[in-house]
């Protein structure tokens, strides 16, 4: 049974909650809209993302419950304040110069922008005169959430200026550039500000004025917006209006023009007004913008509706990680399965061989040349399903983030790619840096979040300037956006404890203000490169922890590296409590709080290095069982490493030629998956060992698999358990089966899979020329298992 709902303002509203609000209401009578909007935002842990209560969201949905007939309010009182107040009026003129102002932009220098703080102040009058008297569309009202500025001269004169507020809820030519779902449209929205008003006074005539103005608040508009609503910004929009500008000013601040308006207004409900087009241009505020719009909550697929329930199961796993792709034609959508389907039964293939016939391979070349097909767009689903199995998967998940260089060296005329070597001249490819969640058992559920970037051979040698650079324009950053995807899982999947491991090169102090500052976030857990000193008595944190003793020893696997096996490492294991003082040239930051806990191994192997770990975390380490628990979890990291490994010698991206960055990106997001679920599979047969392999397998691959490892033409009464029949495949890529060689790892499935699509393929054919009974299957494929 479903309950009936409503979704409000991103807010699922069904009959219990509704049915609980309306109590609140009967049990207080008197009580005000304002105070009751403050209980049901205390009841729902509705909140920005500042941690701030969300009162004029909760007054909005409580109105359209009341007028949906779903509730009953309380009367609403008059704010006596307002009684009587006459309407604000234009105010009089300010002793301002109107004396026209013609020079270059140099004579102006430095140029300001004031930001207006106040509704009553000076600067507010005087931009509300302004607008009113010279802006077409005159002061206002400005929708939603908003800042004002001021542009001012060097000598303080007034040069115009402009606002930001609301973003268009829907805007389809927006919508479209950047690829999100309308689920993702509604759970990040609020991070695309419109530029609302912007005017130079028109006795103003100074060239290049306005390009450089818009250069201006590019830079700065974001942290502006922190400061007053607690969230950063990732892309501006603006609507220009072709019957009297030309948008010049924009397109030379590097704005992109993405489409025209259907010619409606925000108010316009019934499309009955003619406010004519406009041009839509828009401003990426971070280097993946629309990557990170397009992490949203869950599709409405997922989400369990009633609607959803009349919708067909998946037919295999493609249409489960894919199915939900929405690449603005169908025939993409159709195209996006089968190649998911050729990259899965042959890992190692080219495209060409992958493909298997000419028409279907120059179909997918088409595909990746399409301006629909981005790495966003592709891996949106995968997304989502990810967070499926993470909510089927309590109580704990690690989001383990890392970064890979894809090297393109064999064919380095590919358009868009960028050095990845020590060596100016060296190889070129690609950098990814990924998100993998991953069990404390070490079953990998799925991505959820990758970027993908290539250098810029004019930055090259340039490492030492960007010491002074700001976190966001510098490659740290990408520690800082996966933990944005760990926290937004963990806001949508609020019964698991999320938490973001990185190795040594995460060790940013940024990162743990990030968490510090970020209400209902993923926690963090990181090995430690730093010296970093403790707040209090300004000692080393590494110097002060190894003097205490420690708690317990345990004992650890230490994965194969290079020429040394995989070894049994004996740890004593410490843990404190510590608050760290910021960096010497980041003192604004602030102080923060973490938990330390440190693995020196004792008795090392002679000519082995000792492992010695010093983990930073914001989870709290109470007792010993929390520290061998955060042990564990970082332990679990090399799993990442496995999942490269699969990527690159499974899948062979290196390999790919396509031409350009962009296409290769795309082919990319494909592949991911496809690693992904080698490695899953790989996984689920040694967790899962005793469910039947039609939960991966159809019936003709498992046949042709036992037909073949088994040399006999006689099927068992039931399927191979999934342990069985991954032990088959690992068989057809070299796997031995000893008895201490324990069991098959990800690189004997990826070349048995390899040898398996031509002997199912070859069973299929032959038994429906001869044999078609064999082909009827009496096992119910759940798709879906784990």
């Amino acid at each position: 049974m479903y309950l009936e709902r409503m979704n409000i303002s991103g807010v699922d509203f069904t009959s219990d909650i509704i049915n609980r609000i309306q109590g609140e209401i009967d049990a207080h009578p008197v009580i005000s809209r304002v105070g009751l909007s403050r209980a049901v935002c205390g009841i729902l842990d509705w909140r920005s993302t500042a941690g701030k209560l969300k009162e004029m969201s909760c007054r909005v949905a409580l109105l359209k419950l009341e007028r949906s007939g779903k509730l009953r309010l309380p009367k609403a009182h008059p704010f006596r304040n307002l009684a009587g107040r006459p309407r604000l009026k234009i105010p009089e003129p300010l002793s301002e110069s109107v004396a026209t102002i013609s020079c270059d932009l140099k004579s102006l220098r430095p140029v300001a922008l004031e930001c207006i703080k106040s509704s009553s102040s000076k600067a507010s009058r005087e931009w509300n005169y302004i607008m009113g008297h010279y802006h077409y569309l005159g002061a206002g009202p400005l929708c939603g959430a908003q800042i004002r500025y001021l542009i001012k001269d060097g000598g303080g004169r007034t040069l115009g200026g402009l606002s930001f507020s609301a973003a268009a809820f829907t805007l389809s030519c927006r919508d479209n550039w950047i690829g999100w779902s309308s689920a993702a449209r509604r759970e990040n929205l609020h991070r695309i500000v419109c530029n609302s008003r912007f005017l130079i006074l028109p006795y103003i005539n100074v060239p290049h004025l306005a390009s450089h103005v818009l250069g201006m608040l590019t830079h700065r508009i974001a942290a502006d917006w922190q400061q007053r609503y607690g969230y950063e910004p990732v892309m501006l929009e603006t609507f220009v209006d072709p019957r009297r500008f030309a948008g010049t000013s924009y397109r030379a601040a590097n704005w992109v023009h993405v489409g025209k308006t259907t010619g409606r207004s925000r108010q316009d409900r019934n499309s009955v007004l003619e406010v004519g087009e406009k041009d839509v241009y828009v401003f990426a505020l971070k280097r993946d913008a629309r990557r990170i719009l397009c992490i949203g909550s869950l599709s409405e697929k997922q989400s369990g509706t009633v609607a959803d329930a009349k919708k067909p199961l998946p037919a295999d796993w493609t249409e489960e990680e894919f199915g939900e792709a929405n690449l603005g034609d169908r025939r993409l959508d159709k195209r996006l399965l089968t190649l998911a389907r050729d990259f899965w039964a042959q890992p190692q293939s080219n495209i060409p061989q992958a493909c298997k016939e000419r028409a279907a391979m120059k179909a997918a070349y088409r595909f990746f040349e399409h301006e629909s097909v981005t790495m966003e767009k592709l891996l949106y689903p995968h997304y989502q399903a990810t967070i499926a199995r993470i909510r089927a998967t309590p109580p704990i998940v690690l989001a383990v983030q890392d970064t890979t260089e894809l090297n393109y060296a064999t064919h380095p005329k590919t358009e868009g790619l960028g050095p990845v070597s020590t060596n100016k001249n060296g190889a070129v490819g690609l950098f990814v840096h990924d998100t993998l969640a991953i069990t404390p058992q070490g079953v990998p559920l799925g991505l959820i979040d990758v970027q993908c970037w290539a250098r810029d051979p004019a930055e090259f040698g340039k490492r030492a300037v960007r010491h002074s650079l700001p976190i966001e324009e510098k490659e740290s950053n990408k520690w800082l956006l996966s933990y944005e995807a760990a926290s937004n899982v963990q806001r949508q999947c609020p019964a698991i404890m999320v938490v973001s491991v990185g190795d040594r090169e995460s060790d940013v102090y940024e990162l743990f203000v990030k968490a510090r500052d970020t209400h209902n976030g993923a926690h963090v857990l990181v090995r430690a490169r730093q010296t970093r000193m403790l707040a209090e008595g300004h000692e080393n944190l590494w110097e002060t922890i190894r003097q205490k003793s420690p708690v317990i020893l345990t004992e650890v696997i230490v994965p194969r590296h290079s020429n040394h096996p995989a070894r049994k490492a004996t740890l004593e294991v410490r843990f404190m409590k510590a608050v760290l003082s910021p960096p010497l040239d980041k003192k604004k930051l602030g102080k923060v709080t973490l938990w330390v806990v440190t693995a020196h191994e004792i008795n090392a192997p002679e000519g082995m290095e000792p492992v010695e770990w010093l983990l930073l975390t914001t989870k709290v380490v109470a007792d010993t069982a929390d520290a061998l628990e955060v042990l564990g979890w970082y332990s679990r990291r090399w799993g990442i490493e496995v999942y490269h490994r699969t990527l690159k010698s499974g899948c062979k991206i290196e390999r790919r030629q396509l031409g350009s960055a962009d296409k290769l990106e795309a082919c990319l997001a494909i592949d991911m998956v496809i690693a992904w679920r080698i490695y899953y599979l790989t996984k689920m047969g040694r967790e899962t060992p005793d469910v039947p392999c039609t939960v991966f397998f159809d019936d003709y691959e498992w046949k042709a698999l036992v037909t073949h490892v088994n040399h006999t033409s006689t099927f068992p009464e039931k399927p191979p358990t999934l342990r069985e029949a991954v032990r088959m495949i690992a068989s057809l890529g070299g796997f031995i089966g000893r008895k201490g060689d324990g069991e098959p790892g990800t690189q004997a499935t990826w070349l048995g899979l390899q040898c398996l699509d031509g002997i199912s393929l070859m069973f299929k054919y032959m038994a429906e020329a001869y044999a078609p009974h064999l082909l009827d299957s009496s096992v119910l494929h759940k798709t879906t298992y784990g």
